[in-house]
């Protein structure tokens, strides 16, 4: 029995989204630490898109530290996944935190075999990046972060919420530094 979840329907639109501009790394510091502010944000999962290049694992290597990780951060793109313990600035509490970099699937079914439905159904936080090269296998993120490089202005950064809790989060943020808020439908403006 395969585990590829197909499409029944299309992916569902965000439920808001909102834009910001790293034009140095100091704002992309900043970004990662208002997020690690939020309280919502150590049971969700997110989504990072963007070229080979374009800061996805600069950006979690700045939230990790801002959640409290300790030592050196690096990327999993040859293990596929690194795990962290995490500080819960509410409870303070230890909380997990799985780093996957999915670049190096060649094919969805990886996912399945490697055990990760069982990661994704836990508690803690987890951040995907190339979350395409296991398309069909990964529930709907939280938050989706699409990072795009402009040479002229840094990188330009697009946080789509799926979910109440990504909305939650989302809407914690837009106060960020460098924001340009954008809401779209309308639960963007129910409080969740």
């Amino acid at each position: 029995m395969s585990g590829v979840h197909h499409a029944i329907v299309e992916t569902p639109e965000p439920t808001g989204t909102g834009n910001w501009l790293w034009a140095e790394e100091d704002q992309t510091r900043e970004f990662a630490q208002r997020m690690a502010l939020q309280i919502d944000l150590l049971d969700s999962y997110i989504e990072l898109e963007g070229d080979l290049g374009a800061g996805k694992t600069t950006f979690v290597r700045h939230l990790l530290q801002a959640l409290g990780v300790k030592g050196r951060i690096k990327s999993p793109t040859y293990a596929v996944v690194e795990t962290h313990e995490a500080i819960d600035l509410n409870s303070k509490a230890m909380t997990p935190v799985w780093h996957f970099d999915f670049y190096r699937f060649n094919d969805p079914e990886e996912f399945e075999e490697a055990g990760f439905r069982d990661v994704f159904a836990s508690q803690g936080l987890k951040i995907a990046e190339w979350p395409k090269q296991a398309l069909g296998m990964l529930p709907l993120p939280d938050l989706k972060l699409k990072i795009t490089v402009n040479e002229l202005e840094g990188r330009q950064v697009e946080v789509a919420a799926y979910s109440p809790r990504g909305l939650k989060i989302l809407h914690g943020m837009q106060d960020s530094p460098s924001t340009v808020p954008k809401f779209t439908t309308g639960h963007a403006n129910k409080t969740p």
